[in-house]
């Protein structure tokens, strides 16, 4: 180091070493910086991409932003106005809704935890007096309620709904039987894939930035219990994995456990006995109700389905499921589309698409293309959120488990 900055300041003496370094080994060094900040920023969206790389990804609560409207009732102008009284301080206006980051992989955001609502909209329990609202509010109010499921799903609607608190839980296969009160479920035939191992080619956008990784759908079945473990993972953005266990019966998949692991694990137990499904992360339990599987154990469900008898179901048809995440439940309904062939490495693979829309602003849009080839498990799975982030996996081969 040259004598007149030896007892110069460090920053002095900082300077000169890098100006001693050759121009290629600073390009070098300044371009894995740029590199290794644009992977750390691809992480932090990716882990939020799945229920932990999406919805549940942050395990801070999410909060909800409540509308609320005032309808003035005209109550006669011959009545005597009522005495005035001090105006009272206008209640703090509520602070928007925090929006979550980050794609959803299998879910969306989770709000705070309660019992799942109906699939079904259920009547209101105060219906609007003929004097109340103005015509242009009920229009306005018809337009934003959804629409009512089709035929085919009404009866698996009233099924799945809660029942009310203090009601003994009823298991799925006294609920299968029906009764005066409520209609059969749905009976189907089921014929489960055999142990297998398909590699996914992943791709998805997070905050405007595109990434590709690979995915990993393992699954395992002795003919009693079955495994399923589904990865996605990067040799430097880590990986995030769900995992489900459980038995299979003449009614299907019948899920024990349904874990989620970023970092660490959050678990839902499925207590058939107590007709309750429990949460490791202590948020509230939910009702065990018929059908009812977890957001893995549902792809694999309908593939089974499809595995006995692919031709029942018809574009149009609606096929409602209680999906259990890892920190609360949700109703999911599948809408049957039409056939389609997938392009997978220049050849066409026959798949039938099933599509769930969202139904909240933190939910998650999910599509799946059953493939014959495959024993119906899917060849391609897309999951979109309302801001536009995704992740989209394409089946590429398989190989032994």
């Amino acid at each position: 180091m040259p004598a007149d900055l030896r007892h110069g300041t460090p920053a002095q003496q900082s300077v000169a070493r890098a100006a001693r370094w050759p121009a290629g080994v600073l390009a070098l060094t300044l371009a894995a910086l740029v590199v290794l900040w644009l992977h750390a920023l691809a992480l932090q969206g990716l882990a939020q991409a799945l229920p932990g790389l999406g919805k549940g990804a942050s395990t801070s609560p999410v909060t909800r932003a409540f509308i609320t409207r005032t309808v003035q009732f005209d109550n006669g102008a011959d009545k005597a106005p009522a005495p005035s009284a001090p105006a009272a301080a206008p209640p703090p206006a509520p602070k928007p809704a925090r929006k979550p980051a980050g794609a959803a992989f299998l879910v969306a955001p989770e709000p705070p935890a309660a019992e799942p609502a109906p699939i079904a909209a259920a009547a209101d329990p105060n219906p609007p007096s003929a004097t109340a609202p103005q015509d242009s509010v009920a229009a306005a109010d018809a337009a934003k309620a959804p629409a009512a499921p089709g035929p085919a799903a009404a009866a698996a609607t009233q099924a799945l709904t809660p029942a009310p608190a203090g009601a003994p839980a009823t298991s799925p296969a006294a609920a299968g039987t029906g009764s005066a009160d409520a209609p059969a479920l749905p009976v189907y035939d089921y014929r489960f894939p055999g142990s297998t191992r398909l590699k996914y080619e992943v791709s998805g956008l997070v905050k405007g930035f595109r990434y590709h990784v690979s995915g990993e759908l393992l699954w395992l079945q002795d003919g009693k219990t079955y495994d399923a473990r589904l990865e996605i993972s990067h040799f430097l953005l880590g990986s995030r994995v769900q995992t489900s266990k459980g038995a299979l019966t003449p009614q299907g998949l019948e899920p024990l456990r349904f874990g989620d692991k970023v970092r660490s694990e959050v678990a839902a137990h499925f207590q058939r006995a107590k007709g309750l499904v429990t949460f490791s992360a202590n948020t509230p339990d939910a009702p065990l109700m018929p059908m009812a599987q977890d957001q893995l154990s549902i792809f694999v469900q309908l593939a089974a389905m499809w595995g006995a008898n692919a031709g029942r179901f018809t574009p149009g048809m609606q096929l409602p499921f209680q999906a259990v995440g890892p920190r609360t439940s949700e109703n999911w309904t599948f809408l049957v589309g039409t056939p389609e062939r997938l392009k997978v490495d220049g050849r066409e693979l026959p798949a039938t698409k099933l599509l769930r829309e969202h139904s909240g602003d933190f939910d998650t849009r999910v599509e799946l293309w059953l493939a014959p080839a495959l024993d119906y498990l899917p060849a391609r799975i897309r999951l979109t959120q309302i801001n536009g982030d995704e992740v989209d996996m394409l089946w590429s081969r398989t190989e032994k488990p």
